[in-house]
């Protein structure tokens, strides 16, 4: 199985693609959701990571895919940036997720 990148941006691609990942820049909602659907199609990419700038554009998509439990697995990671999400993040998370205060 391989990965796959969807970015904004040409650094984060860039980047990316010096470690040997594949990927595309994008910049318009719907030929993002139209690569998404594409990659879904590839059997051979196991895990989709996509930058936050796009995760903030597509949370109804991103939230389809996650439920779907199918692969490939998405996975939003920071941009040359750095991360926009606050610092306990991912406490957050885990407390939306299993109901339980953390920490």
């Amino acid at each position: 199985m391989r990965f796959f990148l969807i970015s904004d941006n040409i650094d984060t691609y860039t980047g990316m693609r010096l470690a040997g990942i594949n990927g595309v820049v994008l910049h318009e909602k719907d030929e993002i959701i139209s690569k998404i659907y594409e990659i879904r199609k590839d059997k051979d990419v196991g895990v989709l990571l996509i930058t936050e700038k796009i995760s903030e554009m597509i949370p109804e998509e991103l939230d389809k895919l996650r439920k779907s439990r199918t692969l490939p697995i998405v996975t939003v990671i920071p941009d040359r940036h750095g991360s926009r999400r606050s610092k306990d993040f991912l406490t957050k998370y885990v407390q939306e997720a299993i109901g339980v205060k953390v920490g």
